[in-house]
């Protein structure tokens, strides 16, 4: 049995589509009501990280994908510790690529190698799997282009190798599945560099109307992460944006391939498989 955290996330609600289309999976959930994935064979656990819904999700398993999203909550250390206890023989850890990069040294980089340094520390063979930004990220554009056809980011010209989540999932289920991954760290990366500029042009294309691209200038980034976000995590995602246009994000790896046998997804396949979501108004 493979318990699946985080399944109304990005990656995890693929991570527990993929093992439910070969079998049995267990999912912990705070909000059952939002998964995705159902069947026969998708048993479904109420609860959270500080629950005694935790022991109970992870009795029997014998693997754990584990995503966290609390930079104020110890929910990597309790996870591992009672993995742990459980018996746990595999934790597959969701973090992210910037871990392993010694220039990031941001908020949510830092809560990020605490939670790796965490997990090697509880003695349950690990892996990690570090993704570089989501190309579901650009959904947030998606108000912006249905109102008026316009995107408005900040630093339209830095590349990034941004990646499909699911083929972040991907790579998670063949490591969850697989042998011999236990201590090791996967860098994942899409197949491409690409600017905001050009993935403005292909969500143009792909929606058969003309897009307009304005850059935001940083005091105006700024206000509008403030009101979404807390200021330390609206402060990391700037510094991570300074990273980007120096091109500390533009390296592709070839991870998604080699463990899984399938070519990375580019941003335009990724863009017209969610059109929907950026249709006009």
């Amino acid at each position: 049995m493979i318990l699946v955290t985080g399944a109304t996330g990005a990656v995890g609600r693929e991570v527990a589509g993929l093992l439910a289309a070969a079998g049995p999976v267990r999912i912990l959930a705070r909000r059952p009501e939002r998964l995705t994935v159902r069947g026969d064979g998708v048993e479904v656990v109420e609860g959270a990280y500080g629950d005694p819904a935790l022991d109970r999700a992870l009795e029997g398993v014998s693997s754990v994908f584990l995503v966290t999203n609390s930079p104020t909550e110890p929910d990597d250390e309790r996870v591992a510790g009672a993995a742990a206890a459980a018996g746990v023989r595999h934790l597959v850890k969701l973090s992210m690529m910037a871990v392993e990069e010694p220039g990031a040294d941001d908020f949510i980089t830092r809560w990020q190698r605490r939670n790796e340094e965490t997990i090697r520390a509880s003695g349950v063979p690990w892996t990690f799997v570090r993704p570089r930004t989501f190309m579901s990220n650009t959904l947030s554009w998606a108000p912006g282009i249905r109102s008026a056809g316009v995107v408005r980011a900040l630093y339209g010209d830095a590349p990034v190798a941004c990646v499909d989540p699911r083929d972040v999932a991907a790579v998670a289920v063949a490591v969850l599945t697989g042998a011999g991954h236990e201590g090791r760290t996967y860098a994942v990366s899409g197949p491409e560099a690409i600017t905001a500029r050009e993935q403005t042009a292909q969500l143009s294309l792909v929606l058969g109307r003309p897009l307009r691209f304005e850059e935001l200038g940083l005091d105006a980034a700024r206000t509008a992460l403030l009101a979404k976000y807390p200021r330390p995590a609206a402060e990391a995602f700037l510094e991570s944006a300074e990273r980007q246009r120096a091109g500390a994000k533009a390296a592709v790896v070839p991870t998604v391939e080699e463990l899984t046998g399938c070519q990375a997804r580019p941003y335009r396949t990724w863009a017209a498989d969610h059109a929907d979501a950026f249709a006009a108004e």
